[in-house]
């Protein structure tokens, strides 16, 4: 029961939690951002303002608004709302707070919303726990993750529950929230005013994430001077300086066992087979500065420059190994240098998929095609009965080095697998194989042994 004690204790917390906390909405109408997943006519806002919610997985990196989410659905459901902590709680909690909610459903007939911040921290054990209350709705589950749930979160908690998916904040919604708590009481009260590029400064260095901009804000306004106990008269100007005081490295979201890992080497990836040097440098140093291991990025290197470049640069290949071996003997900061000129090489390479292409198409012929004999001239013949087999026509007996002769099994002929790029030394090649054929070909195959 809410006491002149209690109110009093609230009061105290909220003049000391930070202005990220005391700014939190209460209610749909203060929430900002995230319109399609949480705006009017959506499912998740039908189901908060009817107080009819189901089991929800709410999805997407942090200060995008999953728990504040929780909290409006807290303060305005009719059910018992109950939280659960992924850090700190243990299977025997669940049981605990499922059974009081049972208890609650049979004997009051009111719901219990169970929330569980950070779900993916839980293991499969205490997730198996949710399991049959989720499903005979003993309890309805609001699940927050940064990961992605599919793959985190139990399949059969998931079948259970409808995922819905927040994204980073725009920027005039994390300018929203920085005019909103300049002047709010429970905010700054208007003691500060904040100099347009100070405001551009938050926005670029919240990066979506409006917890950190609210964040930036309060420590920037504690960097401005202003004398003990004044509060009355204009109010102070937080500038760009006390911002970049307050924040003096910026950190942009990046977890190395994480969707963003993944979503950034992806982008590394791609901008090398894309063949964008600028955008490789970028995210490039998005690894770097996350503190990513170098080693990996230089292994995704080798990787790229022979299934995005292979033959049109069979120099890229080695450019990218030297770099994995600088990486191995210098290690960081200097080995950035070396990743930094090997991914800009494969980026700038001529690109050919050849090999990748032709060596998974073969493998394919391997393992579903028919068992093809290895042609008798090819065989070995260091065995009874090798004299028997077709002559083998040895190329640099030739003139040419190369003489026409069957190599690939009955059934297979040539450029069933390999499909040269008309891009680099792999088509210079092509044209002069191409050329050999066809001087074999006008001569009647007749190209002259050498000697």
């Amino acid at each position: 029961m809410d006491t002149l004690f209690t109110r009093v204790e609230t009061a105290r917390k909220n003049e000391n939690a930070p202005l990220a906390a005391r700014m939190r909405p209460t209610t749909l109408d203060g929430y900002v951002g995230q319109e399609k997943a949480v705006g009017p006519g959506s499912w998740l806002r039908r189901a908060i303002e009817h107080d009819t919610l189901s089991s929800v997985i709410l999805y997407g990196p942090a200060g995008t608004g999953k728990t504040t989410l929780a909290r409006i659905i807290a303060n305005t459901t009719h059910a018992e709302f109950v939280e659960v902590s992924a850090i700190t709680g243990t299977v025997k909690d669940l049981r605990r707070e499922i059974e009081a909610a049972e208890s609650r459903l049979l004997s009051l007939g009111r719901r219990t919303i169970l929330f569980v911040d950070e779900i993916h921290r839980f293991n499969r054990s205490q997730q198996d726990a949710l399991l049959h209350a989720v499903e005979d709705r003993i309890v309805v589950l609001i699940g927050a993750t940064t990961e992605n749930p599919y793959f985190e979160v139990n399949s059969a908690l998931i079948s259970r529950s409808r995922v819905v998916e927040l994204t980073a904040l725009d920027d005039d919604s994390i300018r929203e929230l920085i005019r909103r708590a300049l002047t709010a009481p429970e905010g700054l009260a208007g003691a500060f005013a904040l100099a347009p590029d100070a405001e551009d400064e938050i926005v670029t260095l919240a990066g979506g994430d409006g917890r950190a901009a609210l964040t930036s804000l309060e420590l920037a306004s504690q960097m401005v001077d202003r004398p003990l106990g004044e509060s009355d008269g204009a109010p102070a100007t937080i500038t760009r300086e006390h911002v970049l005081e307050a924040n003096p490295r910026r950190g942009l979201p990046y977890d190395k066992s994480g969707d963003m890992h993944y979503d950034v080497i992806s982008a590394f990836i791609k901008s090398m087979r894309g063949s964008d040097p600028d955008a490789v440098l970028y995210w490039l140093a998005r690894m770097l500065d996350a503190g990513e291991d170098p080693k990996f990025i230089a292994r995704r290197i080798m990787i790229c420059a022979s299934e995005d470049v292979g033959n049109a640069d069979p120099q890229a290949l080695l450019v990218a190994h030297a770099a994995f071996r600088a990486t191995e003997v210098i290690g960081m900061p200097e080995c950035r240098i070396n990743l930094a000129q090997a991914a800009t090489y494969v980026a700038l390479a001529p690109k050919s998929n050849a090999a990748e292409a032709g060596i998974d198409a073969a493998l394919a012929e391997v393992r579903s095609g028919p068992r093809r004999e290895v042609p008798s001239h090819l065989r070995d013949r260091h065995r009874p009965g090798s004299d028997e087999y077709g002559p083998y026509l040895y190329p640099h007996n030739y003139a040419a080095g190369w003489v026409p002769q069957r190599y690939l099994p009955e059934g297979l002929e040539r450029g069933c697998f390999y499909q040269a790029s008309p891009r680099g030394w792999e088509a210079w090649r092509q044209e002069a194989i191409g050329r050999d054929i066809a001087d074999a070909q006008a001569s009647g195959n007749d190209a002259g042994p050498v000697g």
